[in-house]
């Protein structure tokens, strides 16, 4: 499957989007709530409606969910479909941290088949096409991403949310003897240290996360040696009507999967 035309699309969207989110980096930024409580921002809706037009017009006969205004049901079924947050991490923008991102995804039959994870302040760029392998283009040049070989529990390198981190959490690091944490905004950055080597283990035991929130960084991990599933195990369903993922994440480089689902399953059940 060619899919290097869409990456290149998607790639260019990323980036633009994220000057635009850039431009409206600064203090006095008027924030909104929108359901659920979840802060909304002039950058969000903006880039939403640069990559919104820009692939519906490019792609016309594809389907587009996204997050600022999504097509209800465009997901249902399989086909081919875009999965876009235009600004991944609004917490950590709205406060001036950098764990902010760029995502879009593509779904071809329910499955992650590309992904590009762009964040904007360090100018990182992750893409993967499902059976091309993955990549990040960093610091002027390009390099294969490929996760680390950490079999060990105990010896995990965990990585969790800056905005989202719960008690639970505490519990299965003490199961699993866990010591080295860090916390990040974006599920995208999040999972793109994984798929780099940097760090091994995400775990997200809440059920708020949607499908434009795991569907480029899956692509990404997949093509890097990685698994992202929910707490059970079990694949993301991407052609369901729900649209959330209730049955909450847990991202990995493979090897940790079969030790730290039983215990994510049993500790922090959904």
């Amino acid at each position: 499957m060619d899919l290097t035309r869409e990456l290149d699309v998607a790639a260019s969207l990323c980036r633009r989007a994220g000057d635009i989110i850039l431009r409206y980096r600064q203090p006095g930024l008027t924030v909104s709530r929108k359901a659920g409580d979840e802060p909304v921002t002039v950058a969000d809706r903006e880039a939403n409606a640069l990559i919104v037009a820009d692939l519906r017009a490019t792609f016309p006969a594809d389907g587009i969910l996204s997050e600022e205004g999504a097509e209800v049901g465009a997901h249902e079924g399989g086909g081919r479909v875009w999965m876009v947050d235009p600004l991944d991490g609004t917490r950590d923008y709205v406060a001036g941290r950098e764990g902010f991102a760029v995502m879009i995804g593509l779904c071809i039959d329910g499955r992650p088949s590309l992904g590009v994870v762009y964040q904007p302040l360090r100018t990182v760029l992750y893409r993967a096409v499902a059976g091309a392998g993955a990549a990040v283009e960093a610091d002027g040049r390009t390099r294969p991403l490929r996760v680390s070989a950490v079999g060990d529990p105990s010896a995990a390198r965990l990585i969790s949310s800056a905005s989202h981190r719960l008690a639970k959490l505490d519990e299965l690091r003490t199961a699993l003897g866990i010591s080295d944490e860090v916390s990040l905004g974006s599920v995208g950055l999040k999972v793109g240290l994984i798929a780099t080597g940097e760090r091994d283990l995400y775990v997200n035991p809440e059920g708020a996360t949607k499908l434009w929130d795991t569907c480029a960084p899956e692509a990404i991990l997949a093509e890097a040696g990685g698994r992202l599933t929910d707490l059970g195990g079990q694949p993301i369903d991407y052609r369901g009507a729900d649209i959330r993922n209730r049955r909450g994440l847990i991202a990995t480089n493979s090897l940790l999967h079969p030790a730290v689902v039983p215990v994510a399953a049993q500790l922090l059940p959904v």
